[in-house]
């Protein structure tokens, strides 16, 4: 069967200045918020469908950062206290960055449902098939776990895990009850297990064996998309190593976990960060089975400067020496905007990228 949608994106685009400047203002009347939100979704869409893509996003411009249908959907989170975290810039310069999830202070509980708010607009005005994208559970043990607070509730980050991954499932299971035939989970996490400063923060910090860790965070994203396999429905995970105002966090080549991962996630795509030398080489792909599809992000969400048709065409021919050209796909190396003010491009920059990898892509995949 041909791999659907070779021009990919992973999901969040930059936010226009004034819903920026809305979300940062105290008094922002909510349907003002949402008529600017519904007014430059359109403009998305048009642009995804303009510049030739076949499955659309609404660049998660509801959200304040890639995690927030999660928070904003789920009480228990305390956002007046934070988790220290050093980001690391391309430049090698090191900087703060607060968490975005808050700390977890009381035993998770949902109040509605995390994407039906997106859903039912995109449903009405997208001109093909969605993309929905959820955060993975894995993010908030290491993330918003704060030893001394969040042991109260839930004496081990084990299960505050489990409920996570109770209230991912459901969403899961209920999109693909919905008809939307592209669920994304998106797992910065695992760049921690390739990278040995990180490793070493979960041994000394989270008091956790990397290697059980692991197993853990494969088990709890497996468990998020049980139930919801049908004929047609694609399930993917994207691979980051931290994506917030330019910044990363993590390095490192997927050497380390690729056996693991690539033959035990049970999903059908890999969205995989290959931007820069942070990502190694492509010979672990060697792992990934036949028919799984692996989208390149070859393109940098993080730089203005745009790369070249011809870079980006040699560097799928050199990744199909491990993967077949026909399992093979094309994307951005992640988002555009995974916080709210987004990365450090502009917005004409970021839709010169888009147009690049839907060009790249029929000229490879014609």
């Amino acid at each position: 069967m041909t791999t659907p949608y070779r021009a990919d994106q992973v999901g969040s685009f930059l936010r226009p200045p004034e819903i920026i400047e809305a979300r940062h203002a105290a008094r922002t009347d909510p349907e003002r918020l949402r008529a600017l939100e519904d007014r430059h979704i359109l403009q998305a869409l048009e642009k995804q469908r303009d510049l030739g893509f076949e499955i659309f996003t609404d660049g998660e411009l509801r959200r304040r950062n890639f995690m927030s249908d999660f928070t904003d959907a789920v009480a228990g989170f305390d956002f007046g206290d934070t988790v220290a975290r050093t980001w690391q810039a391309g430049s090698g310069a090191r900087a703060p960055v607060s968490s975005v999830a808050g700390v977890v202070t009381a035993r998770l509980q949902p109040l509605r449902r995390l994407t039906l708010h997106e859903l039912a607009f995109l449903k009405r005005h997208s001109p093909g098939a969605i993309k929905m994208t959820l955060p993975s559970a894995t993010q908030f043990p290491a993330i918003a776990y704060k030893r001394g607070v969040s042991d109260r509730v839930y004496p081990t980050p084990s299960e505050l895990l489990g409920d996570v991954v109770a209230i991912i499932q459901a969403e899961v299971r209920a999109l693909v009850d919905e008809g939307i035939r592209y669920v994304q989970i998106d797992a910065p996490r695992y760049s921690y297990y390739i990278d040995p400063k990180w490793r070493d923060w979960i041994r000394t910090e989270m008091g956790l064996d990397p290697e059980a860790a692991l197993d853990e965070a494969i088990r709890a994203d497996n468990a998020c998309l049980e139930g919801a396999r049908r004929p047609g429905v694609i399930l993917a995970i994207h691979l980051c190593r931290g994506n917030n105002r330019s910044h990363w966090y993590a390095e490192g080549g997927y050497d380390a976990i690729a056996e693991q991962l690539f033959t035990t996630l049970q999903v059908d795509r890999f969205l995989l960060e290959y931007d820069d030398e942070r990502s190694g080489t492509f010979e672990p792909l060697r792992f990934v089975p036949r028919g799984k599809t692996v989208v390149l992000g070859l393109v940098s969400s993080k730089r203005p400067a745009l790369e070249s048709v011809a870079d980006v065409r040699r560097r799928i021919g050199e990744a199909s020496r491990y993967v077949p050209l026909d399992d093979l796909a094309l994307s951005p190396q992640c988002g555009f905007a995974s916080t709210l003010e987004g990365n450090l491009l502009s917005e004409a920059d970021q839709w010169a990228k888009l147009d690049l990898v839907a060009r790249t892509a029929r000229e490879v995949w014609r």
